[in-house]
């Protein structure tokens, strides 16, 4: 099993997709292929500190992030060596290295931001591109030649590669335009999510306090930390109409890429809460797309 989640900044992963990632590790052991792609360099992402120390502290940060949390770490890069800035546009080199990312890893499946329904909703500007590159780069997986321009290769000897599943990640930043498919119960990797996550100590310490776009009190210890993530957590399982004191992780099943069957997803995914997923809708919507 190979799953990968696609995103924009250091720390995006643990917020969205880090506790699934932890219990489908615990469930398969070697025999799960785990990446996280990060796809900006973090540069911009504080008020005080200079833009180069930003993008060595950030990666530092997530580098101690993936030993903690056991999974292989790459941050993207362009065909010139160079990274991608926040606030940049969807180029055809960002696409370009991005398409030439998945199909090095070949994922089964493959985790993103989601785009907004509603044009009212806000957004996160690097999540939405990057959740446009994802869905832009889908069918150009398995194309050879999509831009053997930019990395060149034998254009006579094209192997397929597989297709993954892809699926949109809850996005805080979409304040109440998230959808779900699927519910992951993932409260045994709770406290792996909140240590994977306290790495990030220059985002939740310095930067969101100070960007004022989150309910968080600056954590100085662990402990609250934890508080404040239980706190974050419970405010999306309200957002998705879910009660309970579980941490929960949600996810959409887009057409983007390979359509599943629905026994393929409730036997692949670890801990599937089943009595919140919505598999009688999902299953629907995906012997709809499997016939078209």
């Amino acid at each position: 099993m190979r799953i990968l989640n696609v995103h924009a900044h250091f720390d995006d992963f643990e917020l969205t997709a880090g506790g699934t990632f932890e219990m489908w590790r615990r469930a398969l052991g070697t025999e799960l292929s785990a990446r996280v792609l990060v796809c900006t360099d973090g540069a911009a992402g504080h008020h005080s500190r200079t833009r180069e120390e930003t993008a060595w502290i950030r990666l530092v940060e997530q580098k101690e992030s993936a030993k903690i949390g056991s999974y292989d770490f790459q941050l993207l890069k362009l065909s010139d060596g160079s990274s991608f800035s926040e606030g940049g546009l969807l180029t055809r080199p960002v696409l370009a290295s991005l398409w030439k990312a998945i199909r090095a890893f070949e994922p089964d499946y493959l985790f993103c931001p989601p785009l907004p329904t509603d044009p009212l909703m806000g957004v996160h500007t690097d999540h939405l591109t990057i959740a446009e590159a994802v869905r832009r780069v889908a069918y150009l997986i398995n194309v050879p030649h999509a831009f053997s321009d930019i990395y060149p290769t034998d254009e006579t000897q094209s192997v397929p590669l597989k297709t993954p599943v892809i699926l949109n990640v809850y996005d805080g930043y979409m304040f109440g335009d998230n959808h779900f498919d699927l519910a992951v119960d993932v409260e045994d990797a709770f406290p792996v999510i909140a240590q994977c996550a306290y790495c990030h100590r220059s985002q939740f310490q310095e930067w969101i306090p100070w960007i004022g776009r989150h309910e968080i009190k600056a954590p100085t210890t662990f402990d609250e930390w934890s508080l404040a993530l239980r706190q974050r957590m419970a405010r999306q399982r309200q957002d998705m109409g879910i009660g309970g004191d579980r941490a929960l992780e949600f996810f959409t099943v887009t057409a983007w890429g390979a359509i599943p069957t629905l026994e393929t997803l409730e036997q692949d995914f670890p801990s599937l809460c089943r009595s919140h997923s919505q598999l009688g809708a999902l299953g629907r919507k995906l012997s709809r797309w499997g016939v078209l």
